[in-house]
């Protein structure tokens, strides 16, 4: 199966009502100041801070003085020092180590399908073969890679959600892509594929992919809001 290919990146699709929703709830818990670095961990500096304002924050933390005035211009107050202090976890709808979620994820992390292919038991996948089908199987290539946060570390170790099932990583993550093994079922090419968040069994895989890589929830999210693709949605 080629690895290589000419595809568009991962998307980061925004969920406008779970941010709506969990900058209620990260308000009302506590706090005046909400910290919207790293563009708003990867997931848009404008549109978080017009929704953690209209819920009742008093400012955001941003990290330069451009961005500052750049929101000052949507009447939005901005500080570039001190600590802020609304649960950043509770804003961005991210899971605990466990897996919790106290909030819905605002970001879903989404490959698409380029390519199905039949893998006989015994073949191999992706570089350096670290994965062979015990059994004959389908395997999808689908879009996102190491150069888009999917790291390394994630492949034969975590899934992504197709159709509302669980598929893993097969093999090596190479750069743009990766391999699931989709288990007996079949995917549509262009079919959606989703890494972590949304409402189905992905939404806390961000706790996995911590596990397995020991990154910070706070620093995978970011990285991958910022190489792919924003959109929204409901």
């Amino acid at each position: 199966m080629c690895e290589k290919t000419s595809s568009s990146r991962p998307r980061a699709m925004i969920s406008r009502s779970a941010l709506a929703a969990a900058s209620a709830a990260a308000v009302d818990a506590g706090g005046r100041v909400a910290d919207l670095r790293r563009d708003a961990w990867g997931h848009g500096v404008l549109a978080v801070a017009q929704a953690v304002v209209a819920a009742g924050a008093a400012a955001v933390r941003v990290d330069n003085a451009d961005e500052a005035e750049a929101l000052a211009l949507e009447g939005i107050e901005a500080v570039t020092a001190g600590a802020p202090d609304i649960d950043p976890f509770l804003l961005y709808g991210l899971p605990d180590a466990e897996g919790a979620l106290r909030t819905a994820p605002i970001m879903r992390l989404v490959g698409r399908v380029l390519s199905t292919k039949p893998l006989a038991a015994g073949d191999a996948v992706s570089y350096g073969y670290t994965h062979r089908a015990t059994h004959d199987t389908t395997a999808a290539l689908i879009t996102g890679g190491y150069a888009q946060g999917i790291v390394r570390a994630l492949g034969n170790a975590a899934h992504v959600e197709i159709e509302g099932v669980q598929r893993p990583i097969i093999g090596r993550v190479a750069m743009d892509v990766c391999v699931i093994d989709l288990q007996g079922s079949a995917a549509a090419t262009g079919a959606e594929a989703t890494y972590f968040g949304g409402r189905g069994p992905a939404a806390p895989g961000l706790a996995r992919w911590s596990s397995v890589t020991g990154l910070t929830i706070a620093e995978l999210v970011t990285v991958a809001g910022a190489h792919s693709e924003r959109g929204w949605e409901a």
